[in-house]
């Protein structure tokens, strides 16, 4: 097993990568343009991975998009940025957000804190905490970590979904040739009634 270097965010860093996320939708939805992010908090140069997740508040919030990656390529802010816009866009759920829906959004953001490559993905994978990576060489996914809480998945069933969504066998996890990466994620998202963002 073997870990990278951790990232630590405050509440105030989570409620701007939300509001940043919201701004690098509506501005890529309606003007078909990249928001920049200008000048951030200290948080946001970090270079470190980011996921942006979309959901309609209508329809039991019905997944409208999520993109990402645990990657450290980018500056926090810039992959915040790239992934709202990826989330947004046709390749992420079939269709591509219109400006009708942006009221409707319930945008959340996981920033990625620490990430650990595991050989006993069972063990070291705590749920509501971790996502997971799923990455043959040939074909990569990550899964969002809040999914296991809230569709009730077992440790075995979260990886079985995340070999499905790669297109592999339910069982691909155990292969030796299968690497799998968890993330940990710090979560911060709009709450449902249109008010704060909370931390989850």
């Amino acid at each position: 097993m073997s870990r990278a270097q951790s990232v630590e965010l405050s509440y105030d860093d989570g409620v701007r990568a939300v509001e940043l996320a919201r701004e690098a939708v509506e501005s890529y939805v309606r003007h078909g343009q990249r928001e920049h992010p200008g000048s951030m908090r200290e948080t946001f140069y970090t270079r470190t991975g980011a996921f942006v997740r979309l959901q309609s508040r209508r329809g039991r919030g019905r997944l409208r998009g999520c993109a990402g990656s645990i990657h450290e390529s980018d500056q926090l802010g810039h992959a915040i940025v790239e992934a709202a816009i990826q989330a947004a866009s046709g390749d992420s759920a079939g269709s591509e957000v219109t400006t009708n829906e942006l009221d409707d959004l319930l945008i959340s953001v996981c920033v990625v804190c620490n990430t650990v490559l595991t050989d006993n993905p069972v063990d070291d994978l705590e749920l509501g905490t971790h996502g997971v990576t799923i990455d043959t060489g040939e074909t990569y996914t990550s899964m969002y970590p809040t999914l296991p809480v809230e569709h009730g998945w077992s440790k075995e069933k979260f990886l079985s979904r995340a070999c499905r969504k790669a297109g592999l066998s339910p069982l691909a996890w155990q292969d030796d040739e299968t690497m799998v990466t968890l993330f940990e994620g710090k979560v911060f998202r709009e709450r449902l009634d249109h008010g704060s963002i909370e931390s989850i």
